[in-house]
């Protein structure tokens, strides 16, 4: 891998990744949750914040967080996956956020349902998109803007979309969003706008830049490329034994180990998951566990037999659409959407 800039390094030690142990738990505890911020955390006073809900609409209206919270309420566990996850192992890489494999989490994600909300307001019958503003500002591709995507009114109206106030029972914390957040199950994680504060019925003439500029899969700077949405199907694992301080290499004794980790897909349900410990060129079949939730990462587990010497240990994935992850990357211009399998040192004594 070239040399990390400081402006990488600026954008590591603001945001963080999922420590690989964490991976035993189901569900992702708050702190250890994968986080990016695109700009700054804004300050919000929650008694002043109202949501507004509006564009091409019948009926446009305000709600507070308190009648937010009077509304139906719904908790659904959902992984969420940044789309750039990976982004540090293609070469040559996009100066960005310097992912490894890591920038994912899952929690309980406790909101309304957006369904509802939208029925309300009654979108006309021209309406076809839905704009989520979020109160973040800053500047990227020279351009000021509040961070801003949209979804299709179809992909809006889904039952499973949310709008949370709350993670793992707890009100939403500053950097995930508070007051309220968007939750989209399936995509990845540029559309969970944070720290919402207006949602737009339009016509589909949204030019928002992280929208057009951004989270496009563009194979060379010519390609118009197409639109970063659903997760990919994706498999970690727990790295066994003790690990190196710097290079995190592992070591253990051999004999039976238990390896375990968690696979997913925002396509489709994961169907399978294979262990490799001789860098992919063969493999076996792992023993699937039950989905913490239809929209959140399965559990799996294999008993390896180690023996003496150096292994590189893969695992991969498929879902029920028979969507496999790669041996190798496919290298994109905006580093998106890397999800080739997974690999490990293990030194086995």
């Amino acid at each position: 891998m070239e040399g990390i800039t400081v402006e990488e390094l600026q954008l590591a030690a603001r945001n963080h990744a999922l420590p690989l142990e964490t991976l035993r738990s189901p569900i992702t505890p708050i702190g250890l949750h994968y986080l990016l911020i695109h700009f700054d955390i804004p300050e919000v006073d929650a008694e002043q914040w109202r949501l507004s809900v509006g564009g091409l609409v019948e009926r446009p209206f305000s709600l507070s967080l308190e009648e937010l919270q009077s509304r139906p309420a719904k908790t659904l566990a959902v992984t969420l996956e940044c789309a750039g996850n990976g982004r540090a192992l293609l070469s040559p890489r996009s100066l960005s956020q310097p992912w490894l494999l890591e920038a994912v989490g899952t929690a309980e994600w406790t909101g309304t349902p957006l369904a509802p909300i939208l029925r309300e307001a009654g979108p006309v019958a021209d309406a076809t998109e839905v704009v989520f503003t979020g109160l973040d500002r800053g500047v990227q591709g020279g351009v000021e803007h509040l961070y801003e995507r949209s979804l299709s009114l179809d992909d809006a109206l889904r039952e499973e979309v949310l709008l949370a106030y709350a993670i793992n029972g707890r009100p939403l914390p500053p950097q995930h969003g508070y007051p309220l957040r968007l939750i989209v199950p399936g995509w990845y994680g540029m559309t969970h706008v944070k720290w919402l504060s207006a949602i737009t019925v339009g016509d589909g003439g949204f030019r928002g830049w992280q929208q057009e500029e951004a989270y496009y899969f563009q194979r060379s700077e010519d390609d118009p490329g197409t639109p970063v949405t659903r997760m990919l199907p994706r498999s970690l694992l727990v790295p066994p034994g003790i690990p190196d301080f710097l290079s995190r290499e592992r070591f253990l004794a051999s004999g039976q180990c238990v390896l375990e980790g968690r696979a997913w897909s925002g396509l489709a349900p994961i169907t399978r998951v294979e262990v490799s410990d001789d860098g992919g060129a063969s493999w076996a079949d792992a023993e699937l566990g039950a989905a913490v939730s239809p929209f959140a990462w399965t559990g799996w587990r294999f008993t390896w037999d180690a023996v003496g010497g150096a292994h590189e240990l893969c695992c991969r994935a498929t879902d029920a659409a028979g969507n496999t992850q790669p041996l190798e990357p496919e290298w994109n211009v905006g580093g998106y959407c890397n999800n080739a399998v997974q690999r490990v040192r293990v030194t086995v004594s």
